[in-house]
């Protein structure tokens, strides 16, 4: 019997019953840790982009780019908290004024941020 295109690559062929199936492994990648803001994007990935998720796992690039998204996520977050709290004027004097005041701007801001975030890194 003539050898198939994966054997002809090195690959090989294990039987189970009465099927020969090939012997494939994903690449391995180095494990980062992933945040909130990466895990969504994965969810996401898996949900409405799924020749995407595949692809990126099975190459394995997917733990290195949901890494890169939580990492760029978080900073823009952070960032954008800082800077709408400033023009807002939510300070440490207010925080330490009326804490109810400062706690229910800053969930404001937080979440208002937030759902820039999602829509701009984590739902593309």
């Amino acid at each position: 019997m003539e050898e198939s295109l994966f054997e002809q690559m090195g690959g090989t062929y294990t039987q189970v019953g009465d099927y020969m199936l090939p012997n494939l492994t994903i690449p391995e990648e180095e494990q980062k840790p992933i945040g909130i803001w990466g895990q969504r994007h994965a969810r996401y990935l898996k949900q409405h982009h799924k020749i995407l998720y595949y692809n990126l796992l099975t190459s394995g690039k997917l733990n290195a780019h949901l890494a890169e998204i939580d990492r760029q996520a978080e900073e823009m977050f952070l960032r954008l908290v800082k800077q709408m709290a400033e023009r807002e004027g939510v300070t440490e004097q207010l925080k330490a004024e009326n804490q109810t005041e400062w706690v229910r701007r800053m969930n404001s801001i937080r979440s208002g941020v937030a759902e820039i975030v999602y829509t701009d890194l984590i739902y593309i």
